[in-house]
Order: structure tokens, then sequence, then C-alpha cells
């Protein structure tokens, strides 16, 4: 038998590449392609011309919503004392076209941080419940009765709402929600200018300028009495039946 002739040295290396190579990526082979470096122009040759500058293209701007232009009349708001205090103004946030809008009382301290009402715990809270009667936060329009935070998230004064509210009335105008919610003692009283309690309030629909309106307890009065929790589910079970039932039936039914 003739003897294999011994493999070269140089061979050896090459069968033990493609032996190392063929365990890590199996029998696929890459080759990586390369890339001719442009000439560089020697002193002799005459600079090559340069290129035509393309126009910028011109960023097409969104024209504002009626909503947004609003924002903007009165984002600087200065009409009371909290205009100096606070970090940011807390418009609304949600759809411009939303059939429900829920109404709290006043920005909180993640709130005047952010620049838009209940991103707190209360906020988390209402996510949750909306998600209960499947709505999603984009679906709905939320608002405060005041723009800015009143420090250490005290009670709104009497002289703050009368400077802040007409905002709200004019975002319910330029929304036109078919229902209100409102989130607490305090927005049902200055939404509906009265004195009664939200025990007397709640679990009736009341009106609001020709707006049906129903009131619930506020998501913080719920996280500090978590026996509170099933009654405002409740509640927002009856806000979507009264939707369902009474705002979405047919005009020929």
């Amino acid at each position: 038998m003739t003897e294999r002739p011994e493999q070269p040295d140089w061979l050896k290396e090459i069968e033990a590449f493609f032996e190392w190579y063929t365990d890590l990526f199996g029998n696929q082979f890459y080759l990586q392609e390369e890339v001719e470096e442009p000439a560089v122009p020697s002193a002799t040759h005459a600079a090559p011309t340069p290129a035509k500058p393309k126009t910028p293209r011109v960023r097409k701007e969104h024209p504002l919503t009626p909503l947004q232009k609003f924002f903007q009349e009165i984002k600087d708001c200065q009409k009371c004392a909290l205009g100096k205090t606070r970090t940011k103004f807390v418009f609304g946030v949600g759809n411009e076209h939303a059939d429900i809008m829920f109404v709290g009382e006043a920005p909180g301290r993640d709130e005047d941080l952010q620049g838009e009402p209940f991103v707190g715990r209360a906020g988390q809270l209402l996510t949750r419940m909306l998600e209960h009667i499947h709505l999603k936060r984009e679906d709905v329009y939320i608002a405060n009765i005041l723009k800015c935070r009143p420090p250490n998230n005290r009670d709104p004064l009497p002289e703050e709402v009368r400077e802040c509210i007409p905002y709200l009335h004019r975002q319910i105008e330029m929304i036109q929600p078919k229902v209100l919610v409102a989130l607490g003692r305090v927005a049902a009283q200055n939404l509906l200018n009265t004195k009664q309690s939200l025990s007397q309030l709640r679990g009736k629909v009341m009106e609001y300028r020709g707006i049906p309106m129903i009131i619930t307890y506020h998501p913080a009065a719920v996280l500090r009495n978590m026996n509170l929790l099933d009654v405002a589910l409740e509640d927002f079970r009856f806000i979507a039946r009264f939707v369902k039932e009474v705002v979405d039936k047919p005009k020929n039914s």
C-alpha cells in the first residue's frame, strides 16, 4: 500500500482552520466584499467638481387643532397665585373627540412635574378602572378643575376656581362629550355649583349644561380607602351601561 505523503504544515493549518470554521458556522461560508478605496487626486489631476447641494426638505407642520390653539393661548396664565408656584401648566390629555370626559380636582406632584393630569398613583388606578370597562386613556379625555397644583395638594380656593374654571368650561364646549364624569366631591360641586355631598350626588345621572354627568369617587380617595374600590368599579360599570344604552342608542329605536 502506498503511504500517503505527509502534508505540508501550511495545508495542515488550512484544514484546521476549516474544521474550526464549520464547527462554529456550519457549511455556510461568508466572504467579505472588498470596497475599493476612492482614489486620492494627485497634484497633476484637476479637483473633482463639487456636488450640487441638495435642496433642504421642508418639514410640513400639521396645523394646530382648536383645542391645541386654546392651550397655547392660556398655558402662561398668571391669573391666580398658583401660576407663580407651578412647575408645569396641566391642561388636559386624551381624545379631543371623546364621548366621555373625566374631570378631577387639581394636579398633584407628579402631574405638576410632567404637565399631564392623572399620571401618579391615582392616575394609574384610573387607567386600571378604565380597562375594567374596556376603555383606554386615549379613548377618553381627562382634565381638572384647576390647571396648576395647589401647595401640599390642598383643596382649591374659591378665588382659584373662579379664575380657572372658565378654561374647563371652554374645553368641555370644544370637546362636546356625550357624558361627563366628575371624579370626587370638589369636581362635582364646582361643575354643578352645589354644596351637596358626594354621597348625595353619586349613583344618579346629573346634568351639566345639557350634558349627562355621573359622579364617582376620586381615585386618590380609593387609594386612601380600598374599601371604596368595589363601589367605584360599580360606578364605572354604570357609566359604561349608560353610554351603551342611552348615548349610543339608535335614534329610531
